[in-house]
């Protein structure tokens, strides 16, 4: 009985420090894409993101030797899902740049809200009591996060908020992957399919700025931060149910909030603590509902 205490109590611990792994990533990620800000702009940054990205992708896949897990079986699902992604993130982008940092993460944490709304529409899903129960309170939590009105709604709150549906709509389809799809084969047509759109969109008009000497780190920091903290979400969640995983995540707001007071001198908003405490209420619900009873 001790042992097996024992045991649950050190898989919960690699998971908390996975999830640690993935906290400091997409925190640096932000602070990254927000100093590349005054540089690139986000097509820009999508499109040498992409191309680090491809680097670490193709070496990860030739040190494994899974290069045979890419298939083209499934391509015009890849290129929807990455679509959406390529969307979502270059609103997150502009987000990070326009607004303070930790309401975008609280905007953020909305994803799996809408992932349930979406799902019924996109997999057939069935709609919940729950369901509904959850989204509401997300919704009332968005509210609070944003305050809308004339005097306080702007571009960079809309593109916070929005790129959350384009990031569930992504998950949605990724879900739908991976029953047929390796893991390599994902990654290697986010990457490349993504970098075609950032050079489509950064290059309509001719002019693609190069990163300079001081941007250049920050690029590769963006394209290696935004691989590792999935990988380390990925490993959290194969350790530990998202019961325990995902609440974790939620330390990435007072995170994102002090770095955001102390690199960029953002005023803490309680306001986005409060809504964000209807969000995570929201996610919480659902997954604590949604998951397999197990005695």
């Amino acid at each position: 009985m001790a042992s097996g205490a024992t045991d649950a109590m050190n898989t919960t611990l690699q998971a908390g420090l996975w999830m640690l792994g993935a906290i400091v990533s997409f925190t640096s990620m932000a602070i990254a894409g927000r100093a590349v800000s005054f540089e690139l702009d986000t097509f820009e940054i999508m499109l040498f993101r992409s191309l680090t990205g491809i680097v670490v992708v193709v070496l990860g896949a030739w040190y494994f030797g899974t290069f045979r897990q890419i298939k083209s079986d499934r391509i015009g699902l890849h290129f929807l899902r990455n679509l959406f992604h390529f969307t979502g993130q270059n609103l997150w982008f502009f987000a990070i740049a326009s607004i303070p940092l930790a309401q975008v993460f609280a905007l953020e944490f909305t994803t799996p809200i809408w992932v349930l709304l979406l799902s019924p529409l996109v997999l057939r899903e069935r709609m919940t009591l729950v369901g509904i129960m959850s989204a509401s309170l997300g919704f009332i939590g968005v509210l609070i996060v944003t305050r809308p009105d004339t005097a306080t709604l702007s571009p960079g709150l809309v593109a916070g908020a929005t790129c959350a549906i384009f990031f569930a709509l992504t998950a949605i389809f990724t879900r739908k992957l991976t029953i047929t799809q390796p893991i390599t084969s994902i990654m290697f047509y986010l990457t490349t399919m993504q970098a075609i759109f950032g050079l489509i969109c950064a290059g309509y008009d001719g002019d693609i700025t190069v990163p300079s000497v001081q941007t250049a780190p920050m690029i590769i920091l963006i394209g290696f931060a935004g691989l590792f903290a999935h990988f380390c979400l990925t490993r959290a969640l194969s350790l530990a149910p998202a019961s325990i995983v995902m609440p974790m995540d939620f330390v990435r707001l007072p995170t994102i909030a002090i770095v955001g007071m102390i690199v960029f001198h953002e005023q803490i908003q309680l306001s986005i603590f409060a809504g964000a405490v209807f969000i995570f209420a929201a996610n919480y619900l659902n997954i604590m509902y949604s998951a397999p009873n197990t005695k």
